[in-house]
């Protein structure tokens, strides 16, 4: 499962739902590969899978947008659930504590591997502002080619 965080409207935020965008449209997922644009909302979706057994995948991937000090700008980089910050502008979803736990128990307690690849934002403007940075939009395909090698796709 590949989880694509953020709010498309909140300019670099939207790192996460481009991610799955350009998957769907660059790349032939096999059967047993699903890419979803969660929103803010994937909470739900961790949820189900640590309170089920049945259909759990053995691989999740998160995506999202962070605000890292010392980073770069489009700067793609994996993080573990207890670096993930405990809170951003504008994103109440991923990075609240409810979320951080769900990500551990999944790791740990359930054979699940969680991967968390994130991308250091450039801007999140205070207003509704759709787009991605150039820096971000570079993130997207650079993120799209590591996922492509992690789960060996093939392009379109």
């Amino acid at each position: 499962m590949i989880f694509g965080c953020g709010n498309v409207i909140m300019g670099d935020d939207g790192f996460g739902p481009a991610v799955v965008d350009c998957l769907h449209e660059q790349y032939v997922l096999p059967e047993e590969v699903e890419a979803i644009d969660v929103g803010t909302c994937v909470r739900e979706y961790l949820f189900d899978y640590l309170l089920t057994e049945e259909g759990r995948p053995g691989r999740i991937i998160v995506l999202d947008a962070v605000d890292f000090p010392g980073r770069e700008p489009g700067e793609v980089f994996e993080i573990v659930p207890t670096e993930i910050p405990a809170k951003k502008i504008h994103d109440f979803s991923l990075h609240q504590f409810p979320t951080v736990n769900l990500l551990q128990e999944l790791s740990e307690h359930t054979g699940i591997s969680v991967t968390i690849l994130v991308a250091q934002i450039k801007f999140i403007p205070e207003e509704i502002a759709p787009g991605l940075t150039p820096a971000m939009t570079e993130a997207v395909a650079k993120t799209c080619q590591k996922l492509s090698q992690i789960l060996s796709l093939q392009a379109k």
